[in-house]
């Protein structure tokens, strides 16, 4: 039987509209700014073809610049500016503008530490804070109260938002993320993905948090007096995003948790994002 015409879609999938956002998971674009050939670039796709291809949870790491612009910085502004936060925030904002049916999250690293206040200023400049979801109550969501994606985009809610460090009351939406999450361990070097530790929080408990699984390669080069250093393997993006790979590391996370991960962050994002993230999905 075809899916009706006027059936809604979430995301794309029907079967995705009655998901509580707690019990989806996403193939996210880890490091999703920094897109370029340079051994430090993380994806091939600009940030509207990521999202184009099917991408809707996007990580980016922020710093301040020498301008004093907060900006998006590959672990410094010397090594990789992206440009700024607000612009970056803008071409979300015209994506979401176009696409009234879609839920998309935005986890951000606060790698000098900010005020909160200084990521509202650049989403309220682009006008993007007015998507935002936030919680009902001043405690954490439970992990089973979270609303449907249906709910999300019934009440024009569409973009979550998750701070690494600093989030506060004083800007509600912008979300604690380890209050909310722990991840497994990143950086890494080795192809089997056979782990599915805890890494973040230390020592969190998985009871009550959804979580991220970083299944990205890293490969380490020679960086002369700086000692080896650690640089995206562009080269094995190919396996390390397939099914097969993604899968392996899934079936170790279900096997210690129980349940599938929220998240499957990635490097190099391309074709395949949406069919990966049904199967994940159960469907």
């Amino acid at each position: 039987i075809s899916r009706a015409l006027d059936e809604p879609l979430c995301n794309g999938h029907a079967e995705l509209c009655s998901r509580t956002y707690s019990n989806v998971t996403f193939i996210g674009a880890h490091d999703s700014a920094f897109v370029g050939d340079s051994p430090a670039d993380n994806q091939d796709l600009s940030l509207t073809d990521q999202l184009n291809a099917g991408i809707r949870y996007l990580q980016a790491q922020s710093h301040v610049n020498a301008f004093k612009t907060l900006s998006l910085c590959h672990t410094n502004c010397f090594l990789n500016d992206a440009g700024s936060l607000t612009s970056y925030l803008s071409t979300i904002k015209t994506w979401l503008d176009k696409n009234p049916n879609e839920v998309l999250t935005l986890l951000l690293t606060n790698g000098d530490r900010l005020d909160p206040q200084k990521f509202d200023s650049a989403f309220k400049s682009t006008g993007l804070d007015k998507y935002a979801y936030i919680p009902p109550g001043t405690a954490p969501l439970a992990f089973d109260k979270w609303p449907t994606l249906g709910d999300l985009i019934e009440n024009k809610t569409r973009l979550v938002v998750f701070l690494d460090y600093g989030a506060g009351p004083s800007v509600p939406y912008i979300l604690d993320e380890f209050a909310y999450y722990f991840e497994t361990p990143f950086d890494s070097t080795d192809s089997a993905f056979g782990q599915c530790t805890i890494d973040r929080p230390p020592k969190a408990s998985p009871d009550g948090r959804m979580y991220i699984v970083n299944h990205y390669l890293d490969q380490k080069v020679m960086g002369g007096i700086m000692g080896d250093v650690l640089v995206p393997d562009r080269d094995a993006a190919g396996k390390t995003n397939a099914e097969e790979s993604i899968g392996v590391q899934v079936g170790v996370c279900e096997g210690l948790y129980r349940r599938k991960p929220n998240v499957v962050l990635l490097d190099f994002v391309g074709k395949g994002v949406d069919e990966v993230q049904k199967i994940l999905n159960g469907f």
